[in-house]
């Protein structure tokens, strides 16, 4: 069965993860994260001994004020003033617990903030590699642009919490807690009434809090989607400068950046308003309950230095409250960020291995059976691109696929490499079918040569070592020579270390292509595939690089798929794919007597 039939439990789709995710979810995006967390748990520990002794300390400093001011001051009822050396041992008090306040904190942040970075690290890491095990079919609805900006800006956004707000909205939660502690220990009755006009607040704060989680996801949205267009559009550039599209392109883009920044807008000025919200509501509770502390001093029920501590405790619970506040933000944008990277760390691949992987044969020379294979891309599910296949290719033989545009020949060598799963039949290599085999097993047995090739941003010789990584320099320069690429990379400013740019930009097309041909040399799998590895050469390298892919298919069976029939008149049988069938099967003479499909497209190129 196709695994695009329903599972058992339904994963996260490509689809899925472009949508947007309901607002009651988000937070508890945010539990995601604890594995990413667990392997740190002593670092997280460190940080929360650190957390509880800064504020156990900064929780101290009122208390220290208060008696300066009570004995130090002579504010205190039926008490002796202290002597000058009692008043220095006051003011020594309060330096020393600002001194060990200040190295805790420090000590705090480095251990917050390395926290925060090593796990972004490893977030990171872990998305990309589960990215990379996706199949094509997931890129389909998913753009790369996308998945760029979530590895990059919402990753950023976990960092900031983890490595800063979450140890700040916990100092400052501490702070606001502790505060409201000895506000109780120090007046009873002050901290009552500030109590209750505090809690007549919660509900507003809770009410525009919802609303902030949705525009932060919508902000994180927009920028995503800016940043998708961009990838897009810097990867065509040729092309739309070819087509003098620039400016249009610029417009495009300013306005996906002003649909970002007016979503960003709403969501700063709602989290704006709560924090003015928060902060004045909470002052002003605190400066009507002082109001009233101040009229219990002056009828003697509080004392001078008590109302002090009651003055600094109401500050830091203040100042905890508006942190709080800030720090609620920076959580929900986290938590849309947090929801949107794991949504593709949980998505499963569409092709999946089997439980238990075969152990491929590996016989010298690999042989192909295609068992009544059926086909349609996921995106086109009522167009087959491949019906009824059957077809049987001997060790070694060689083979060139032809037809017209569209007839399946390129998705035939995307079911071999399977990059999509096959949707009825079965493909056999060696008499094993492909699906019991490991993926990295069945795909480094298969050589791939592009029509349109992929350089990396490298030198020559890493470029062409990628087809085997722990080849030596020499067998390097010998895949280049067979592919007649060794005279270019020679005239080149660093021969085999010449940088070759951002996808070959310092390349011409045809050295592209001698530099793909010379990377799947390297590799020296069973099976080679040539998907016009030629088209773009002109006569002359196409001679060169004709006999060195000679001398690569020698001794290995090999798939070709041709539109220049001239390319393919010495392969040992052609198929003739339309429509998504095979109508025609046989050397290269057989099918020019038979009058058909091939013999005609054989009188359009070769006769003429």
């Amino acid at each position: 069965m196709p695994e695009s039939a329903a599972p058992p439990s339904p994963q996260p789709s490509a689809a899925s993860i472009a949508a947007d995710t309901p607002p009651r979810r988000r937070l508890s995006a945010l539990r995601g994260l604890l594995p990413f967390l667990r392997p740190y748990r002593a670092r997280i520990a460190q940080a929360f001994v650190l957390l509880c002794l800064g504020s156990a300390t900064l929780l101290l400093v009122p208390l220290a004020f208060r008696d300066l001011v009570d004995f130090g001051f002579g504010g205190a009822a039926g008490m002796k003033a202290d002597t000058a050396g009692a008043l220095d041992g006051h003011f020594l008090q309060l330096f020393v617990l600002a001194a060990f306040w200040g190295v805790v904190v420090a000590a705090r942040y480095y251990t917050v903030s390395w926290i925060g970075e090593r796990v972004t690290a490893d977030l990171r890491s872990a998305v990309y590699a589960r990215v990379l095990g996706q199949s094509p079919e997931f890129f389909e609805t998913l753009q790369t642009g996308e998945v760029l900006s979530r590895l990059t800006g919402d990753a950023t956004l976990i960092q900031t919490v983890v490595g800063s707000s979450v140890s700040m909205g916990l100092r400052s939660l501490f702070q606001f807690l502790g505060g409201m502690v000895m506000l109780a220990v120090t007046s009873f009755g002050l901290f009552a009434l500030n109590l209750g006009l505090m809690l007549g607040l919660a509900v507003p704060i809770v009410l525009v809090g919802r609303r902030l989680r949705r525009l932060s996801r919508e902000s994180q949205d927009r920028i995503a989607d800016a940043s998708a267009l961009a990838g897009e559009i810097l990867n065509a550039m040729p092309t739309v400068q070819a087509f003098t599209q620039e400016a249009e392109e610029a417009r495009r883009f300013a306005s996906r950046s002003e649909t970002g920044f007016l979503a960003a807008i709403r969501r700063t000025r709602v989290r704006a308003g709560l924090t003015a919200l928060i902060i004045a509501a909470v002052m002003g509770s605190i400066v009507f309950v002082l109001w009233v502390g101040a009229q219990q001093v002056r009828g003697g029920e509080l004392s001078t230095g008590e109302l002090a501590a009651f003055v600094l405790y109401a500050a830091l619970v203040a100042g905890g409250a508006g942190t709080l506040a800030e720090v609620w933000g920076d959580v929900m944008r986290a938590a849309g960020a947090a929801g949107r990277l794991l949504e593709l760390l949980q998505a499963e691949p569409a092709i999946r291995e089997a439980a238990a992987p075969v152990a491929p044969r590996r016989l010298p020379q690999m042989t192909i059976r295609f068992d009544h294979v059926g086909f349609a891309y996921p995106a086109r599910p009522q167009a087959r691109a491949l019906d009824d296949i059957c077809l049987e290719i001997a060790a070694g033989e060689r083979v060139a696929l032809v037809g017209p545009s569209g007839a399946g020949k390129t998705s035939l060598f995307q079911l071999l490499l399977r990059y999509y799963e096959i949707s009825a039949g079965a493909i056999l290599i060696d008499g094993q079918d492909i699906r019991s085999l490991a993926l990295r097993e069945l795909r480094r047995d298969i050589a791939i040569v592009p029509q349109d090739p992929v350089i990396f941003s490298a030198s020559a010789l890493d470029n062409i070592r990628y087809g085997r990584p722990g080849a030596d320099d020499e067998a390097v320069r010998a895949a280049a020579r067979a592919a007649g690429a060794d005279d270019f990379i020679a005239r080149l400013p660093e021969g085999y270390d010449t940088f070759l740019g951002e996808r070959g930009t310092r390349l011409s097309g045809g050295q592209r292509q001698r530099i793909a041909i010379a990377r799947a040399m390297l590799k020296d799998a069973r099976l080679l595939l040539l998907d016009e590895a030629t088209s773009a050469l002109d006569a002359e390298s196409e001679i060169l690089v004709q006999q060195g892919l000679d001398a690569a298919m020698h001794g290995r069976t090999t798939l070709v798929i041709a539109h220049r029939l001239a390319t393919v008149q010495r392969v040992d049988r052609i198929v003739v794919l339309d429509g998504g069938r095979i109508v025609e099967v046989g050397t290269p003479a057989d099918l020019r007597r038979q009058g058909g499909l091939y013999a005609r497209l054989a009188a359009l190129q070769l006769d003429h």
